[in-house]
């Protein structure tokens, strides 16, 4: 995909939309890791009580983003012939469906700016296991992001958290909030190379339908999990969500900012190529650490700023080789 396509797009229509696609992506997933904070660590109402059950986030976004994608299917007008067929995300979706619930869950463990640094380091694993597995050979300006990250990630998660933030926690255990979100990367790469491997299979499968078919077979499985038998944790949560309307609201708007996400995040592939749409996640996610350490009182130690800084000096540095590459690669194809 090249990053400098644009249809029929000039320099400053193209600054336009890239400036467009940056305050959308910035401002939905900000707004949303600020709602997400807030469910997870909030008390509710005058009895006080926290919302525990976070894996009805992951429900309420399926259903949500289902609705978004057939949606914008139907407003597209276009013919589905030559996708993937709905069923062909079943086993991807158990993954996408077990991971970002791992993830949210760790937020009762450790801290938003903890879970969202140890997220960051998916290179970690997919490193270790190229390495292992495959016997893949990484260079040595590979190895330096790798190690930048994990110290980072490791130095914050060795260092003290403030009191405040741990009384925030509704049952503070960082190896078992860390633990989480590893697993959630574990399965996130399973479920990105299950998706790969449909459009792959299948050429003419657009963002949209594999959206709507992910989103379909997650919503499946969570029903199953959440309402599948009496007393389950779903009813729970309808329970709460009736007690306390002012969490049924910040969950709305948690799914509407991740469905409005998407369409900034597929506006910007689309436009400026994945590598861009990596930039500006990545800044992104060193803003949401900010704003959840002004705004949202997670106060950081001045070590802790040293771990988040290290993450992404190496997030950033990867971000710069794989720049020079697509530019060397760019100059060996016009030569």
């Amino acid at each position: 995909m090249e990053i400098h396509g644009g249809r029929g797009a000039g320099g400053l229509g193209r600054v336009l939309v890239l400036a467009f696609c940056v305050a959308g992506i910035w401002s939905a997933y900000i707004t949303q890791g600020v709602l997400q904070e807030t469910v997870s660590t909030k008390r509710f109402g005058p009895d006080g009580k926290r919302f525990e059950y976070l894996s009805f986030l992951n429900l309420a976004q399926n259903v949500v983003c289902f609705i978004w994608s057939f949606i914008m299917i139907k407003l597209c007008s276009r013919s589905s012939a030559g996708a993937a067929p709905w069923w062909s995300y079943w086993s991807a979706s158990i993954t996408n469906t077990i991971g970002p619930a791992m993830g949210i869950e760790a937020l009762k463990y450790i801290s938003y700016p903890a879970q969202v640094l140890a997220k960051s380091s998916k290179m970690i694993p997919v490193m270790v296991m190229g390495t292992l597995v495959y016997g893949i050979k990484y260079t040595i300006p590979d190895y330096i992001c790798t190690f930048l990250v994990a110290g980072g990630v490791s130095a914050f998660a060795l260092s003290k958290t403030s009191s405040k933030t741990i009384s925030r926690l509704a049952h503070p255990n960082a190896p078992l909030g860390y633990g989480l979100c590893f697993l959630n990367l574990a399965f996130d790469g399973f479920t990105n190379a299950t998706q790969d491997s449909l459009t792959t299979r299948y050429p003419k499968t657009s963002a949209w339908d594999i959206m709507l078919g992910m989103n379909l077979w997650g919503t499946i499985y969570n029903v199953v999990y959440m309402f599948g038998w009496p007393n389950a944790s779903g009813f729970k949560a309808v329970q709460f969500c009736r007690e306390h309307p002012e969490a049924a609201w910040d969950i709305l708007l948690f799914c509407l900012c991740g469905a409005a996400g998407q369409n900034f995040i597929f506006l910007t592939i689309s436009r400026f190529g994945s590598l861009v749409n990596t930039t500006i996640t990545t800044t992104r996610k060193f803003v949401s650490i900010v704003v959840s350490s002004l705004l949202s009182g997670n106060p950081l130690s001045l070590k802790q700023w040293g771990s988040v800084l290290m993450v992404f000096s190496g997030l950033s540095f990867q971000i710069f080789l794989k720049w020079r590459k697509l530019r060397m690669q760019k100059k060996t194809k016009d030569a």
